[in-house]
């Protein structure tokens, strides 16, 4: 009887760990190259960076797609966020040359069950341009499990091409066929910087795969603004084209566009506001964007 008990112990143990509510924290976020006008201009890797990094870790990304990083960039990421490691070759030869859409995960979280690239283009299993791409452009994808619940997804993340309308629109019709392909039985997650807004045509054939749009499934919303800033902090647009589409058994509780920025020295003009303590200061700094995409991160359950 009592291993009867025991067993059936085990059992039941194991039976919740397979059904237990599982909560993740995504989010993609288009960090910029590496570029010396970005430099010139102030909004140089070197004092954005880290604060990319660290935007990241107070927002508790779990797991996050990004876009354009160079092999460098990565490295320094992975310094400056311990307990983090990523999945993803460089667009132009498959290994270490050119941009990234390297997907970062916590390591204490998931595990990689297998991993791949495929390009966006007509001959998807090695780098090349497609159709009428202005670059070479990459998807990333990783199969991950949950390591405390048992969990397992599939995660894509693309920067489409910022030129080429045909290639975005063919881009998302390979999307739609390797969502197909490889996320016959396993709920998917699609992030990426896709150069589309909500009302372009590649946005409608990406939700013909079946994933929607967590913008539109959220329970709660914080956009204040759309993704894209070109650098500017008093800007406003409503389009976003960085998207995270999931599949329809995830519920989407948040869903927000992190305009996070930072401060600057310019002047070091020091005034005392009015009506304040007379030892308050201020100084006169700028205000700076992490990037010139803000980042979206979304929290998703599961049962």
């Amino acid at each position: 009887m009592k291993k009867f008990l025991l067993a059936l112990s085990i059992l039941l143990l194991g039976a919740s760990a397979c059904f237990a509510k599982t909560t993740l924290n995504v989010a993609t976020f288009n960090m910029r190259l590496y570029t010396d006008s970005d430099k010139n201009a102030g909004n140089g890797w070197e004092q954005r960076g880290p604060v990319c990094a660290r935007l990241a870790m107070f927002h508790d990304f779990d797991i996050f797609g990004t876009q354009e990083l160079y092999k460098f960039q990565i490295d320094d990421m992975l310094r400056w966020m311990p307990g983090y490691n990523y999945i993803g070759v460089a667009r132009d030869d498959g290994k270490e040359q050119g941009e990234h859409s390297a997907i970062f995960y916590r390591t204490d979280v998931f595990e990689v069950v297998e991993s791949g690239n495929f390009w966006l283009s007509e001959t998807p299993d090695r780098p090349g341009k497609g159709w009428d791409a202005a670059c070479v452009r990459i998807c990333t994808w990783g199969h991950f499990k949950d390591k405390k619940t048992g969990f397992e997804f599939l995660m894509f993340n693309l920067h489409m091409d910022h030129i080429g309308v045909v290639a975005r629109n063919e881009s998302a019709l390979l999307i739609q066929k390797k969502v197909k392909e490889f996320g016959a039985t396993l709920p998917v997650i699609l992030t990426g910087d896709f150069n589309i807004d909500q009302r372009g045509e590649g946005y409608f054939t990406v939700l013909k795969t079946g994933l929607k749009d967590s913008y539109e499934l959220a329970e709660m919303r914080y956009a204040e603004n759309g993704t894209f800033n070109s650098w500017y902090s008093d800007r406003f647009t409503d389009q976003r084209i960085d998207h995270v589409f999931v599949s329809p058994c995830f519920k989407v509780k948040k869903y927000g566009v992190l305009t996070d920025s930072y401060r600057r020295q310019e002047q070091g003009i020091v005034e005392n506001p009015q009506d304040s303590p007379a030892e308050l200061m201020i100084e006169k700094y700028s205000a700076r964007m992490p990037s010139d995409h803000f980042p979206v991160k979304v929290i998703l359950e599961v049962e």
